[in-house]
């Protein structure tokens, strides 16, 4: 298989002879960096008198990489390939639904780019002579193209920034006009894929100021609006992780649930009077085929413990219950060493400025079993290394946790469970993407680095990115517990003598209420909030002499301790 891979900030987008898309998201952590930053204020097109700011220019000769899967694929029995299969269908068939998160042209953006490629067969160069372009305008239309797919959707997965093509708006005409589809999709989104004025549009952030696609033909809703209704959520116990907002022309609200199924639900009041109407059938069409595909999965399971998981996605697909989908969460934690892993939903809420709701992601992978027990090892010492932190036993859980720890060849990645109430009783599972550390582009340049140092950190930049994400996700993010109010006068730490801060010496005065979330306080900061936290988790314990012995650094072996601790900080 022939796979077209760009690494553009937190995803990845394949695009398989002969088009269908494949779709892989990441962690949005700080390693993924984007290409191609700019460093001028402003360039100006050498096609047009326009000006544009270069770092909202459409990236150039960004870095392609091939991820490994065929071996590892090929090992697998034919139930643990259907099984496989049909998850990633309906992984797949989220790919509009993200579209659809991001901004109103970004699919009919996506529509036109893959009608355009099937006129011409894939056959770009044929653009040239049946538009009348030049060469470089074509490419520059290409990459243009391939950053869409990548991102799905007009604005950087990492960074939530518009990017614009670097040709003119009445070259992209010409070349639209290729086919009389694209030239009718192009007419109607035209003026907003080149529109970056004002300048707050080209940033996703609480509307009307920002772009944001999770408050749909809403032109007039504002931040304080959007908090009302999170307020008014909060009271109520709602999860909307899966869902959108629209503000009708009386200034009342309809909240938008994912599902097949279509109707009317529960209604809200906000404080000052206003309606909020439970909408059912937001994506129903692609919530049905997922539904679908996972009833395949479900037959195709390997285990009671998958069929019942599937079976809880079924019901959350179709009918809307973000309730039941944390239950297949259940199920997925404990399935424990899965030869396919996976999972799938409405799970990171980076890209809502509210902090709630969260956009749709699909992953499935095969175990590298190899790679996995250098994880597990980390895994049965995890209880010797947390007191390491530089904070006291009270801001950990009473009881670790042990994690489902493994290394994955992925076709399709995503981050790992949301729901904290879960990872708090039940625990956690974390994955380490092996063909992704591995991807590299032979024409990436590393910078940054003194040229006498290059053959030592091409050598350690495997070994040293294993051990910074194992740190990352396995104590990153699965150390700490929330001081929480679990239910009414229920506390999960002693309220009368409460922790001491390790900042003021002093104990610590607030904690969350119930209901509330780590999303729900921190709002557009939590989630980068919590992986700057489990970065400098990683960061601290690195230099550990048995941390670095648990990934085979010793001063013995060829990737020497001091080096692997060395190169851990470089590779940042």
């Amino acid at each position: 298989m022939h796979v077209f891979a760009r690494r553009v900030a937190g995803s990845l987008v394949f695009n398989t002879k002969p088009s269908p898309l494949l779709c892989l998201r990441l962690p949005r952590i700080s390693r993924f960096q984007p290409h191609n930053l700019h460093l001028q204020l402003t360039a100006f097109s050498r096609y047009s008198t326009m000006s544009v700011p270069s770092h909202l220019l459409a990236d150039e000769k960004a870095p392609v990489c091939r991820l490994e899967i065929q071996p590892h694929f090929d090992n697998l029995s034919a139930k643990e390939k259907l099984y496989a299969h049909h998850i990633s269908k309906a992984s797949f068939a989220g790919t509009r639904v993200v579209l659809r998160q991001v901004s109103p042209e970004s699919e009919p953006l996506f529509d036109l780019i893959l009608t355009v490629a099937r006129h011409v067969e894939n056959d770009f160069s044929k653009i040239v002579e049946a538009c009348n372009v030049t060469e470089d305008e074509k490419n520059k239309f290409a990459e243009f193209g391939a950053q869409v797919l990548a991102n799905l959707g007009n604005y950087k997965s990492f960074g939530d920034q518009k990017f614009v093509p670097r040709i003119p708006e009445e070259t992209f005409t010409k070349i639209a006009s290729i086919t009389p589809k694209a030239a009718k999709l192009w007419e109607g989104i035209k003026e907003q894929v080149y529109k970056i004025s004002p300048e707050g549009i080209t940033l996703l952030g609480y509307p009307p100021d920002h772009m944001s696609a999770y408050y749909p033909d809403s032109p007039a809703i504002t931040q304080a609006d959007i908090e009302a209704c999170g307020e008014t959520f909060v009271k109520n116990g709602v999860l909307v992780e899966h869902t959108r907002l629209k503000q009708l022309d009386d200034g009342s609200f309809d909240m938008l649930v994912a599902s097949e199924k279509v109707g009317e639900g529960s209604v809200y009041e906000t404080k000052d009077g206003r309606k909020i109407r439970t909408v059912y059938g937001d994506h129903s069409k692609e919530m049905k085929v997922m539904a679908d595909e996972l009833d395949g999965a479900k037959k195709a399971a390997l285990n009671d413990t998958q069929e019942k998981m599937m079976e809880e996605y079924v019901k959350s697909f179709r009918e809307g219950s973000l309730e039941a989908h944390k239950e297949s969460q259940r199920y997925w934690i404990k399935d424990i060493g899965p030869t396919i892993e996976t999972n799938i939903g409405f799970i990171e809420t980076y890209r809502d400025p509210a902090g709630t709701k969260a956009y749709f992601e699909g992953w499935v992978a095969v175990v590298n079993k190899e790679r996995t027990k250098v994880f597990g090892k980390l895994v049965e010492r995890a209880g010797d290394f947390i007191p390491k932190l530089p904070w006291s036993k009270d801001f950990e859980k009473d009881k670790f946790q042990k994690p489902d720890f493994t290394s994955l060849e992925g076709k399709l990645l995503f981050p790992l469970n949301r729901y904290d109430d879960i990872r708090m009783t039940l625990g956690f599972k974390n994955v380490s993407l092996g063909n992704v550390l591995n991807a590299k582009s032979p024409s990436e340049k590393v910078t940054f680095i003194d040229e006498k140092d290059l053959p030592l950190f091409e050598r350690l930049r495997g070994p040293a990115f294993e051990l910074q994400v194992g740190l990352h996700e396995l104590l990153g993010h699965g150390s700490g517990k929330l001081l929480q109010e679990t239910e009414k006068g229920v506390f999960n730490f002693d309220k009368e003598n409460p922790p001491v801060s390790p900042l003021t010496g002093k104990p610590v005065t607030t904690y969350y209420k119930v209901g509330e979330t780590w999303g729900s306080v921190f709002g557009a900061t939590a989630a980068s909030y919590e992986e700057c936290r489990a970065e400098c988790v990683a960061m601290y314990l690195c230099p550990d002499r048995e941390i670095l012995e648990v990934f085979g650094h010793t001063d013995d072996t060829e990737a020497a301790a001091e080096d692997g601790k060395d190169y851990s900080y470089r590779f940042m």
